[in-house]
């Protein structure tokens, strides 16, 4: 083994595992101790050791009796916005501070154990939780409660968020692999910052049964690693229909990896590509894009080219209209699903004294923090009597539009790139006083989350400050095989995704 455990992927790690050369508890002793020797980036949230080592030990004897699967004793962290029922679920919030839920999310399950009274799980191994802006709102991962996660590139800049613990995580190599949630970017953005890979997939593929929700129509459950092929072993494990989900996508399991692998019709030596049109909309390449930014991409754009794509120029004429869109229905179903939080239930209460009304108003107050009560005020205003049908029904309109103009450009293109963010990373503090200032940073991400539809981030190279800038791949509806194939393709001609923090 030439690598040093800790540097190796899911699929390098997942291949030694296999041929015997590396075992589980060997791969999740290094990164155990990696995550303590750089706790200041402050990634997780909790670690389980025992837990770790126990469920590392049970894999090794899996696969000598040969009964591995594929992602059998790799390590995996979770976003700690699933619940699990071996550590913590805070959702990066004094409100669930100490909560213990009684079972574990869909997804944590089926890449570990399995659930209960269905199919055995992945047999991944579960390091802990990871950090993130609390209840999934932020885009810099400064709004947990428990810290500002710190980017390994630069510890004075944000990663990225909400899933900024994630891709953390994966970029400083404490972990292989970590899964992720995208509301309206919180997958791309953070990987896109961190110079790792991250997939949403389309609305649907991944269950949301035990992830704590902020709004239902848009999150969406996903995987930030260090490849595409390491995103698409983890994503196959991780999806398929859920009964217990009433937005899951009835549809059979899908087999990414293998589906990522198989050459295109057109494919030749040289040009695996051959065939793919990509889109290019003029909206996703306006002046104020950053240079650097631009450059990166331009160069990655020209490389997709010549492994055999077709560049089109097409246009998604309503893209800054998803940010005023996004901020009214996003708010709107997060003052629904926070309600719940009332301090009667569970979840954080107020010692002071007073009737129920002061009981909840107190309990909400110290429980959430300033980002989550400004968009629980927003959301219960564009509810309200009068406001409702000029704000929230006008939002959803314009969301069938933008869905509608991204179906106008896959008549002509089979995948839409562009950038994902307008910059790299900034510096952790930087957009405090003005918080309208980060949810702009969000233009490029968002349409897609508002249509539903799959989308990656691949590293493309480096801009301002020696910081990583991600393209960004959008595809249409259940079209998570072509994203990966193109971004496959792109890792297999260019090393941006083996780079890694000093």
């Amino acid at each position: 083994m030439s690598a040093a455990p800790h540097e190796l992927g899911v699929a390098d790690a997942s291949r030694l595992l296999a041929a015997g050369a590396l075992s589980s508890v060997e791969l999740t002793q290094e990164l155990l101790a990696r995550i303590d020797v750089h706790a200041a980036l402050r990634a997780f949230l909790a670690v389980d050791a025992p837990g770790a080592l126990k469920s590392a030990r049970a894999a090794d004897a899996r696969r000598a009796a040969g009964l591995a699967t594929p992602l059998t004793g790799v390590p995996i962290a979770h976003k700690d916005i699933f619940v699990t029922r071996a550590l913590p679920s805070t959702a990066g919030s004094r409100m669930l501070e100490g909560y213990v839920s009684p079972f574990d999310a869909t997804v944590v399950a089926r890449l570990g154990d399995g659930e209960a009274g269905g199919a055995p799980g992945a047999g991944m191994v579960t390091l802990g939780k990871l950090n993130c802006d609390e209840f999934a709102m932020g885009s810099g991962s400064e709004n947990s409660a428990f810290g500002a996660v710190r980017n390994p590139w630069d510890r004075e800049r944000v990663p990225g968020g909400s899933s900024g613990g994630s891709a953390a995580a994966v970029a400083a190599r404490l972990v292989p692999a970590a899964t992720a949630t995208d509301t309206g970017g919180s997958i791309r953005q953070p990987a896109g910052f961190t110079g790792t890979t991250g997939i949403k997939p389309t609305y649907g593929v991944c269950s949301r049964y035990g992830m704590i929700a902020f709004a239902s129509s848009l999150d969406q459950a996903g995987v930030i690693a260090r490849s595409a092929e390491d995103c698409a072993l983890v994503l196959s494990a991780m999806g398929g229909f859920d009964a217990r989900d009433s937005t899951s996508a009835e549809r059979p399991p899908q087999d990414f990896h293998a589906q990522m692998l198989a050459p295109r019709a057109a494919a030749s030596a040289g040009r695996p590509l051959a065939g793919l049109r990509i889109g290019l909309p003029r909206e996703f390449f306006p002046a104020a894009l950053a240079p650097d930014v631009g450059d990166a991409l331009r160069a990655a754009l020209a490389e997709l080219e010549k492994l055999g794509a077709a560049l089109v120029d097409v246009s998604l004429p309503r893209t800054e209209l998803a940010i005023p869109v996004y901020y009214i229905i996003a708010p709107a179903e997060a003052s629904s699903n926070l309600s719940r939080f009332d301090g009667v239930r569970y979840g954080h209460r107020t010692v002071r004294d007073g009737d129920l009304r002061d009981m909840v108003r107190r309990s909400r107050a110290e429980g959430f923090g300033a980002e989550v009560r400004r968009r629980i005020m927003i959301g219960t205003y564009v509810l309200s009597h009068g406001y409702y049908d000029a704000y929230f029904v006008q939002a959803l309109k314009l969301r069938r539009m933008i869905a509608d103009d991204f179906q106008a450009c896959f008549r002509r293109c089979d995948l839409i790139a562009g950038p994902v963010a307008p910059s790299v990373a900034w510096r952790i503090g930087e957009q405090a006083d003005d918080p309208v200032k980060a949810y702009l940073a969000d233009i490029f991400t968002l349409p897609a989350s508002l249509a539903g539809l799959p989308g990656m981030s691949v590293p493309a190279g480096f801009g301002a400050h020696a910081m990583p800038v991600g393209l960004q791949l959008i595809g249409d509806y259940f079209g998570e095989a072509t994203l990966l194939q193109a971004a496959h393709a792109l890792q297999q001609a260019t090393d941006f995704h083996r780079r890694r923090p000093a």
